[in-house]
């Protein structure tokens, strides 16, 4: 028998800081670019009720912990579950399960500002967001921990919504932050544009992108959704999370394809190869850049691990035992 942890939503919400997912999902990226182990998501889908149950998983070595996301969504609750699978990487053995709806936002938002710190210019210090939603929260809070930002101006369709952000983020970020009217009005003048939506249809027009921008968009993990135009892709130097996800489910790059705007040859690189240094980042001040961020096990056994080594400093979660199986599969 081998006893491992289960993390409750309560036991890590607030367990670790922006910042802290940031470098340890940087730290992960840096293993993928070095050659660490990472699939893409699998997704298989049910019409009736209609649902989706999706996993991906990555291994990081230099973290010692492997594991991943297994994820439910629709079916008859109408409603969406989290599982995270840790294990340790030296041993193989189980080291936790943890309910991950919590610690979603905040590893995916890290994703997004390790792409900023990697592609964006240094001195940028304004920033757009278009969505008002969780996954914008988490995006706004760890983009805020790369880059000492002074302006974040935030659209989302609804009044009410963005309001609210605005007020919310206001009070946590050093930033001035902003509801604004339009989704061009968000992204003038912005150095940084973050696209965080469920939107099925371009969410503001690549002609408008300043020259020296940057955009990591997080919402498009469908091959038909696409919160990027066509021509944000081609203005751009295309990086994404995994090569392997772009023909599957990269909307924004799929759609630029087929629009014939760009070939297949157009992605630049890995986000995890920037990070380690094999290929360059941004090259020019002028230099359009864009991170797709579709999600990946990298960000998740990255901040899986750090709440981990946080509950376990703090003897937080319920001791659940799991056989070998060598000891249990007999078949008797």
């Amino acid at each position: 028998m081998v006893t491992a942890r289960f993390l409750s939503s309560d036991a890590v919400d607030g367990l670790a800081d922006p910042a802290e997912y940031v470098d340890a999902v940087r730290e992960g990226y840096r293993q993928r670019g070095e050659g660490a182990p990472a699939e893409p998501r699998t997704k298989l889908l049910q019409s009736e009720p209609p649902g989706m149950l999706t996993e991906y998983a990555a291994v990081l070595p230099d973290t010692g912990a492997m594991g991943g996301y297994v994820y439910s969504a629709g079916f008859g609750a109408a409603d969406a579950w989290f599982m995270t699978q840790l294990f340790d990487a030296e041993t193989g053995e189980p080291r936790a399960v943890l309910d991950g709806a919590s610690m979603n936002p905040f590893k995916t938002g890290a994703a997004g500002a390790v792409g900023v710190d990697a592609l964006a210019r240094e001195d940028a210090d304004s920033m757009a967001v278009i969505g008002s939603g969780a996954q914008a929260r988490g995006q706004v809070r760890a983009t805020a921990t790369v880059r000492e930002f002074e302006t974040v101006d935030v659209f989302s369709p609804t009044r009410e919504h963005r309001e609210r952000f605005a007020d919310e983020m206001d009070d946590r970020l050093d930033a001035e932050v902003r509801p604004v009217e339009s989704s061009a009005a968000a992204i003038e003048d912005a150095d940084v544009v973050i696209t965080a939506t469920n939107a099925n249809r371009p969410v503001f027009d690549g002609d408008d992108l300043e020259p020296g921008a940057h955009v990591t968009a997080m919402g498009q993990y469908n091959p038909q959704k696409f919160e990027l135009d066509a021509t944000t892709i081609e203005r751009s130097t295309y990086v994404v999370d995994l090569r392997e996800r772009v023909d599957a489910d990269a909307g924004s790059f799929i759609h630029a394809v087929e629009e014939g705007a760009v070939t297949e040859e157009h992605v630049h690189a890995e986000l995890g190869e920037v990070v380690a240094g094999k290929r360059p980042g941004r090259q020019s001040t002028d230099e359009i850049t864009v991170f797709d961020s579709g999600g990946t096990g990298i960000e998740t056994v990255a901040g899986a691990q750090l709440l981990y080594e946080k509950a376990e400093e703090r003897g937080l979660g319920t001791e659940i035992e799991f056989a070998a199986a060598s000891e249990a599969l007999t078949g008797k």
